[in-house]
């Protein structure tokens, strides 16, 4: 069995991508259109994995021979010994990201699935904040900001789902004054967290958005 090497958004990729040849084959009556949305699925798989082997290529081109929902839900069941979860974290190494905030609230890691974990992240509902804790390059970026709801849907940085959002401000360091002045970084996010994390695809904006608050 190859190593574990799919990450949470790119497993959710490949939920998508089973999704949509499901209804392609419950409302199309043309094979040639469901071959295509087949081809299409692995094309749209694959790129989410900047390098694959053979046997890891093969193991996502067995998507296009399934045919009912239980062979997807079997298919998507046998990734997930392959799925590579959210790197080990401890209660302590949270604690250290957020030296100032001496009341901090962790949440129960023993109950998160870290599979289904692309950020790791929670609210602290009395203080309206909150907590983000990233995996990049072999460490972990802790960030936090204040959340407010805003009481519409609209489309999730992280995740591109439509959604209700509430707005995420970071207080960072201006690049344009001096070292004693600060300014807010902010962006739409989803109230949900979890759900987020079950429907982001892509790391991009995420990583981007991280980096750009914690330099």
């Amino acid at each position: 069995m190859s190593a574990p090497f799919i990450r949470n958004h790119q497993f959710n990729v490949i939920k998508k991508q089973a999704d949509f040849i499901q209804k392609t084959l419950r409302t199309a009556a043309d094979r040639s259109v469901l071959e295509t949305v087949r081809y299409r699925s692995v094309v749209n798989i694959t790129e989410a994995f900047p390098d694959l082997t053979q046997d890891q290529k093969k193991l996502f081109e067995e998507i296009t021979t399934l045919e009912t929902a239980n062979d997807f839900q079997r298919y998507l069941n046998a990734l997930e010994p392959y799925m590579e979860p959210y790197p080990p974290i401890t209660v302590k190494q949270i604690q250290k990201l957020f030296p100032k905030n001496k009341k901090l609230k962790v949440p129960d890691l023993g109950s998160i699935d870290f599979r289904y974990t692309t950020y790791l992240s929670w609210v602290d509902i009395a203080t309206s904040r909150l907590f983000i804790v990233y995996p990049f390059e072999g460490k972990f970026i802790g960030i936090e900001g204040r959340i407010t709801p805003t009481h519409k849907k609209g489309y999730c940085l992280f995740c591109n789902r439509h959604q209700e959002l509430a707005y995420f401000s970071v207080r960072t360091k201006s690049a344009f004054a001096s070292p004693d002045n600060f300014s807010s970084v902010g962006h739409y996010v989803c109230m949900d967290n979890q759900a987020c994390n079950q429907c982001i695809t892509a790391s991009g904006s995420l990583e981007k958005f991280i980096l750009s608050v914690s330099k």
